[in-house]
């Protein structure tokens, strides 16, 4: 991919840095950067000891959560905001359907399915949540698995043929979510994240996260 210039500098120019720890979304941000083959540092946040919570944090991400990106002059928080804007920024066309692609519309769909929809149904079934349906911007739970299968379908990516962003940020959750069994475990979901964790690029991030995680003794337990 050629250099483009942006705000007076260009895309080899910026430094990505990662505000990170393993047992975080931020672990899911390793695999997005892998995907994009560009150099990137992990920033290390001591998540035990409150030092998201700091105000030199804060300052970066108000929440005091991470994952947080900063892109040379541009900070990106929100998993997946920082999946799409990754994947608009350096991979269009490749991990992002053009802006004149029909396959944007279920790419943005599928995108932002996984945090307001699976997530939310996922956590009020398992905690018990009594929300009326009409009420609750997630539905039901059984029609969350339903749409999960629909969207899947016959594979091997949510756009068919072409793997995009949309699938790590969708099915991240989904591999997490089984790992911990968080949902319920189907042939459609477990073909799928295998397909997903065969990735070169998926590999090398859980490599870095396992890395990390021995490195400072963290308990895995």
């Amino acid at each position: 991919m050629g250099s483009v210039t942006l705000t007076g500098r260009t895309m080899t120019d910026t430094t990505l840095t990662l505000y990170h720890h393993p047992f975080t979304r931020a672990a899911t941000v390793v695999w997005m950067l892998e995907e994009l083959g560009r150099p990137y540092t992990l920033r290390y946040v001591d998540v035990q000891s409150g030092e998201q919570r700091q105000p030199e944090f804060r300052a970066i991400n108000p929440m005091g959560k991470i994952p947080v990106l900063v892109d040379g002059d541009v900070v990106v928080t929100e998993g997946a905001a920082i999946g799409l804007y990754l994947a608009d920024r350096y991979a269009p066309g490749v991990l992002a359907p053009a802006l004149d692609s029909p396959a944007r519309a279920p790419y943005l769909r599928w995108s932002l399915f996984a945090p307001s929809v699976i997530e939310p149904a996922s956590m009020a079934k398992s905690a018990g949540w009594k929300v009326p349906t009409g009420q609750a911007g997630w539905g039901d739970y059984d029609s969350v698995i339903a749409t999960m299968e629909s969207a899947i379908g016959d594979g091997p990516w949510l756009l068919g043929e072409n793997f995009s962003m949309a699938d790590v940020i969708f099915g991240s959750t989904l591999r997490y979510m089984l790992r911990f069994r968080m949902i319920e475990g189907r042939p459609t979901f477990e073909q799928y994240v295998e397909r997903l964790s065969a990735r070169p690029a998926a590999q090398a991030a859980d490599a870095k996260n396992a890395a990390i995680v021995a490195e400072r003794g963290l308990a895995t337990g």
